[in-house]
């Protein structure tokens, strides 16, 4: 039987296992991750990649750092991260994109705090919606994982830990902790359903009886940003697989008798052009919030937003030292914002009026009312304070409702206005 990683059937090219039990272990929960092999051999070992493995008859014990998660590297292996990163497609710094402060908002204060829920961003062609998302790379924060986990797994809490690593520290064992940077995952409208939950080995299954598995694009994006492109377009099957791991927070594969779960919390981030079609409900309402962005008018900013992008296709790095200073200053006001993220409160009052908007909007379930406390308290910590106003409510309401309002064909007015007005209804 073909398997399903594509190693190879010569002994050159076996495949490396991040273990925690021996392979000789039948009950072991494995994951089995292919390294290609070098050339060079030397007493009785065999080099795969970056890794040593050591190769000896009987029982193996293989133990291999997963690549998507940061570990102790050597001066040499630093130098050529560095010229790797160097040899990246350059970023739009993010401070640099004039405009569209709304969508710019929304982005931030989901980086802040997570389980806002994503961003939806719907408007015209052209107007930086897949810039700006990706211009947000250069601003995220480093979280702790455990060390050699390919789920990005948090030391601190057992809802994002993989099952391997809940059995070790259940065992007792010291887990290797290192800080990474939050990862953005793309996902290609064209991807099969396999790259992106992952697979199973099944004939890793049958003759070596681990569960032998592959992760996906759902595994990388935990803890981290999940973009969607022209998510609007995307396959009905990737939908239905997106609703269930944005709902549970786990990601679960089934394959012939074998089920392999871990846990895939990611903050969602969609855009597209509402005239190339709209976007099936259910999926709408997992977007936390919603960013509306139109073309710019204003003749003045359309030239300064050409002079700029001409400026940064002429020399990208000194285009973005011009913005390094703004940049970091962006970088610490987040890194501020998420540490005093618990500490901000909201009067009851506050959640009752909220709560009230929702109920006169018609606004189906309680998700609205929940997300729009979560922005509300993330824009406080922002504008470094710990304490919630009437105004950081009426700031963030229209984004965290216009996408919940069921849809009147009959109605001329704007979702997002008629939110506003009820806000200074029930407000004043």
């Amino acid at each position: 039987m073909a398997s399903v990683l594509g190693t190879c059937s010569t002994s050159a090219a076996r495949t490396a296992t991040f273990a925690s039990t021996p392979f000789s272990s039948r009950s072991s929960s494995s994951a089995v991750f292919s390294f290609f092999p070098s050339s060079g051999q030397s007493q009785g070992r065999k080099f795969y990649g970056q890794i040593r493995l050591p190769v000896k008859k009987g029982r193996s014990q293989f133990h291999v750092a997963i690549s998507n998660v940061a570990t102790e590297m050597s001066p040499a292996q630093e130098q050529a991260q560095k010229l790797a990163e160097d040899s990246q497609r350059p970023v739009y710094p993010f401070p640099a994109i004039v405009g569209q402060d709304e969508m710019k908002l929304c982005l931030l204060l989901n980086v802040i705090d997570p389980k806002i829920g994503g961003v939806m961003i719907m408007g015209d062609r052209g107007t930086g919606k897949s810039t700006t998302v990706r211009s947000l790379v250069d601003l995220l924060p480093e979280i702790q994982v455990i060390s050699g986990d390919p789920f990005n797994s948090d030391p601190d809490d057992q809802e994002v830990m993989s099952a391997e690593v809940r059995d070790k520290l259940r065992k007792g064992e010291q887990l290797p902790v290192s800080f990474t940077k939050i990862n953005m995952v793309d996902l290609p409208l064209g991807a099969t359903e396999d790259r992106v939950c992952g697979t199973i080995d099944i004939e890793k299954a049958l003759t070596e009886g681990v569960k032998a598995f592959e992760p996906g694009l759902l595994a990388k994006a935990n803890r981290g940003i999940l973009y969607v492109d022209e998510v609007n377009l995307l396959d009905d099957h990737l939908v239905d697989v997106l609703l269930d791991s944005a709902a549970s927070g786990w990601n679960t594969v089934e394959r012939e008798g074998i089920s392999i779960s871990h846990p895939a919390r990611f903050i969602l981030i969609g855009s597209g052009n509402p005239e190339e079609g709209e976007l099936r409900p259910q999926l709408l309402d997992r977007f936390g919030m919603h960013a509306q962005v139109g073309t710019v008018r204003d003749a003045e900013l359309r030239v300064k937003i050409v002079e700029e992008r001409a400026r940064f296709d002429r020399n990208p790095k000194e285009f973005r030292e011009s913005y390094k200073a703004e940049q970091e200053k962006l970088q610490n006001q987040i890194s501020s914002a998420r540490s005093g993220l618990s500490s901000v409160t909201i009067d009851h009052d506050l959640r009752v009026k909220i709560s009230k908007v929702c109920a006169e909007l018609n606004v189906d379930g309680l998700r609205g009312d929940i997300v729009t406390n979560r922005a509300a308290r993330a824009l406080a910590a922002l504008k470094g304070r710990d304490k919630v106003t009437a105004e950081d409510i009426g700031t963030v309401i229209p984004n965290c409702l216009r996408h919940r309002l069921r849809k009147d064909p009959l109605e001329s007015i704007d979702s997002g206005l008629l939110v506003v007005e009820k806000f200074y209804e029930v407000f004043s």
